[in-house]
């Protein structure tokens, strides 16, 4: 018994070791091994995108998965240290559209509010945690940040009380304020919800902004309410997630043609669904990043400004905010 007792101390680490180790080996096993073996002579991986496996529209990337390639943790972000410029004296650049689902949701429901928050260039969630709260956007803690946050990207497809209690650790009763609150706040995207559903069965479909038509929709049961099926959860999420895929689409090959149009050696290498990734000598870095920005921002004309976050590096990791 001694023994045993004195032994124990040593043992209560050991959960938390195996799940390190378990989590550790998954990263070697599905990148490091993996990507190591697919490269080229060159030291080059080479993905397949398709157009037609997504249902929303998304480009969705195969042999190997560059769309997911780990980000979340800082272990697993490690992994992005090896993804550099293909030649001597080149550098990556990183493009990532700013809250675009959002962006389309403000365009799509015209509600005020969100309109407002997005032309003055606002924290989006900081915004929306202050109409929630009730307190001025300086006075939004970070707890009730992250609160707006999951309900902006949450409520808007169909998250019911159950969940977003279960999300945030806090009572359903809770959780069915915190949407109520949303909801009357953002009227506007009560309203656009209740359309889309409406279309949706009426006709049995829906459509993203460039009139692409999404998968069948069956099965809406209400077009108001908070609490959605699949089929109006996905009638919403084709709408939104679908015209953020029409608008990236857009964008890439605007930005294809001022790369050619400016004689540039620079090269797109990447599209993870809402960013790109490109290549370029050192000394194209300020012109591509300016051909980048203008095509991003103008692929679209919508009633909110669009945003874009572009980075450069050594490496798809260690990338620093450019102007």
């Amino acid at each position: 018994m001694s023994r045993c007792s004195k032994s124990w101390p040593r043992r209560t680490h050991s959960p938390r070791l195996l799940i390190q180790h378990r989590q550790l080996a998954k990263l070697k096993s599905t990148y490091l091994d993996a990507l190591s073996t697919l490269a080229d002579a060159e030291g080059r991986v080479h993905s397949s995108f398709s157009q037609v496996v997504a249902a929303t529209g998304r480009l969705s990337s195969s042999d190997p998965n560059l769309q997911n390639i780990p980000i979340r943790t800082d272990t697993g972000g490690q992994i992005r240290q090896a993804f550099v410029a293909g030649f001597p004296g080149w550098t990556l650049l990183t493009a990532d559209y700013s809250q675009i689902e959002l962006r389309i949701l403000a365009h799509y429901s015209k509600d005020r509010a969100l309109m407002a928050a997005f032309a003055a260039d606002h924290d989006i969630h900081t915004a929306v945690a202050a109409r929630i709260f009730k307190v001025a956007e300086a006075e939004v803690t970070k707890a009730q940040r992250g609160v707006a946050k999951t309900v902006n990207f949450g409520v808007i497809y169909g998250m019911g009380a159950f969940s977003l209690a279960a999300r945030l650790g806090i009572t359903q009763a809770e959780a069915t304020a915190f949407i109520e609150a949303y909801f009357q706040g953002y009227a506007g995207v009560d309203a656009f919800i209740t359309r889309t559903l409406e279309s949706a069965l009426a006709s049995g479909r829906v459509e993203t902004i460039l009139g692409r038509r999404g998968r069948p929709i069956s099965g809406v049961r209400n077009t108001t309410g908070r609490v959605r099926n699949l089929a109006e959860r996905t009638a919403i999420n084709t709408v939104i997630q679908g015209s953020a895929a029409d608008l990236i689409k857009r964008a890439m090959l605007a930005v294809d043609r001022g790369i050619r149009g400016h004689g540039l050696q620079a090269r797109m290498l990447l599209q993870i669904h809402d960013e790109l990734v490109f290549e370029c000598p050192d000394a194209e870095l300020t012109a591509l990043t300016g051909v980048v920005r203008d095509a991003m921002t103008t692929a679209l004309n919508l009633d909110v400004p669009l945003k874009v976050d572009l980075a450069a590096g050594p490496n798809w990791l260690d990338v620093k905010s450019v102007e």
